[in-house]
């Protein structure tokens, strides 16, 4: 069946996860496909072999130069902007796209009515936010999957066989960046801070492509009372043109006021979908029924309850998706507790933003920080942190960085610096932890940094730091 892109001379920018199916797919569609990369390596020329048994052209190597003929580039969501291919195609008038904006237009092309979408985005707490929305969804009986920049590909799920009824859809502000004509049933933003500037450029371009996302929202705009950054996610949402009748729907870790969730008593309440929200609030779950009840999930599970409730789902459902809920490995997760100290792995605390959050969780910390900090600064972290602090072991490539602001605005917690990059150092860090930490502490792995310098990724770094502590204990 001939569709807008039959005969259409479309280029792939960058193979990988989504390059590699965009090209499948946009060929079966019947386009002319060519696909760029930057990269020659073997990965590379396995997936350009696979490719070209198809009929799809590949150039390895050659990611700057637009192929003549071009009428439109879909790009893997990380190539940069301000990449010649992208000012070549400025200049020859052709468009961009990322995945998200292919998938979109893709969605009923079938024939099939299109699944709505509940989109979120934030710098940090995405992943987790949006598993605990496909949870609650299901618990009311629909048919949903947690997709986008997680879980399953959103071009799997517009072009598959499986019907969904609403799709959870995870958005980065790469994939935000190269779709200008998202239109989401309902959207959150969850929080804003400096991240990706590199790719950005600026804090206020990093904060306008979040906020892409409440662009044309058909029901509530989701955004975070308690967000002290500028812009705010509420200044996000009233620069948004958005359908007439959707609502600004607040979600707070107070009490709510109305259009807002928040928290009362011990207990998630709903102040904006009630009859009379003026004087009434309706039970949701409980502040045990979150998984852990952190303050910042907390927030995570009222921005998921908010899109819920946005797309009619009833108060049972929140409470029973919530229960059903498990959070990912390596999120704040509780490893065990030994000689009555509780040890908590919060690997994926890679940023400042998300270590932030972690060390609020807990009254009095042993913390385990350190790695590659790209470019971030520890001075207002350590302020916000430093009377929560029993002491700090320091790891990786950048930790001088930790140690000399704990200096300048802690300098009472005892700081133990370990001079070593090797992947064993987890185990003499979690050592030295303890020998810090008293009964009723809580050793916390947020390293506000990256893994790379020590570790392929924050998952083998919480592994090591949960192998660590399992030895502690044995």
């Amino acid at each position: 069946m001939p569709s807008e892109f039959t005969g259409k001379h479309v280029t792939v920018a960058g193979l990988g996860v989504s390059g590699v199916p965009a090209a499948k797919v946009l060929h079966g569609l019947g386009a002319h496909v060519t696909v760029v990369n930057d990269g020659d390596d073997e990965r590379a020329r396995a997936q350009a072999v696979e490719l070209e048994a198809l009929g799809v052209t590949v150039r390895l190597g050659d990611g700057d130069t637009l192929p003549e003929g071009t009428e439109l580039i879909v790009t893997a969501p990380g190539w940069k902007p301000t990449k010649p291919l992208f000012t070549a195609a400025g200049q020859a008038g052709v468009p961009v796209w990322g995945d998200v904006e292919l998938a979109w237009r893709l969605r009923g092309l079938d024939g099939r009515k299109p699944a709505p979408w509940l989109a979120v985005t934030g710098t940090n707490g995405k992943t987790t936010t949006v598993q605990m929305l496909a949870s609650i969804l299901k618990a009311a009986g629909l048919r949903t999957a947690a997709v986008g920049n997680i879980g399953v590909s959103l071009l799997d799920a517009v072009t598959g066989e499986q019907e969904y009824d609403v799709l959870a859809v995870e958005l980065s502000s790469y994939q935000l960046h190269w779709a200008p004509s998202l239109r989401a049933h309902s959207a959150a933003v969850l929080n804003l801070a400096p991240d990706h500037l590199d790719w950005h450029g600026s804090m206020e371009a990093y904060a306008a492509d979040k906020g892409r996302i409440y662009e044309g929202n058909q029901v509530a705009c989701v955004y975070n009372v308690d967000a002290t950054d500028k812009p705010s996610t509420e200044d996000l949402v009233r620069a948004a043109d958005v359908e007439e009748g959707c609502r600004a729907i607040g979600f707070t870790l107070g009490t709510p006021g109305p259009s807002q969730l928040g928290v009362v008593e011990g207990l998630l309440v709903d102040r904006a979908f009630v009859e009379d929200r003026q004087k009434n609030a309706q039970e949701l779950a409980e502040v045990s029924d979150v998984d852990p009840p952190a303050p910042h999930n907390i927030a995570n599970a009222l921005a998921a309850a908010g899109l819920a409730r946005a797309f009619g789902v009833s108060a049972a459902a929140v409470r029973d998706g919530l229960r059903a809920f498990t959070p990912d490995a390596h999120r704040i997760a509780h490893v065990a507790d030994v000689d009555g100290v509780a040890y908590v792995d919060d690997s994926k605390a890679t940023n400042t933003h998300a270590t932030e959050a972690s060390l609020a969780a807990y009254e009095s910390i042993v913390w385990i920080a350190g790695g590659l900090a790209k470019g971030a600064t520890f001075d207002e972290l350590v302020t916000g942190a430093a009377k929560r602090l029993r002491g700090a072991v320091l790891i990786g490539a950048d930790r001088a960085l930790i140690r000399e602001a704990l200096a300048r605005h802690a300098p009472e917690v005892p700081v133990v610096d370990l001079d070593r990059t090797d992947t064993g150092a987890m185990l003499q860090a979690v050592q030295e932890a303890r020998r810090l930490a008293r009964p009723g502490d809580t050793v916390l792995l947020a390293p506000a940094c990256a893994s790379m310098d020590m570790f392929t990724n924050y998952n083998q770094r919480g592994d090591a730091f949960a192998q660590a502590v399992r030895e502690l204990g044995a």
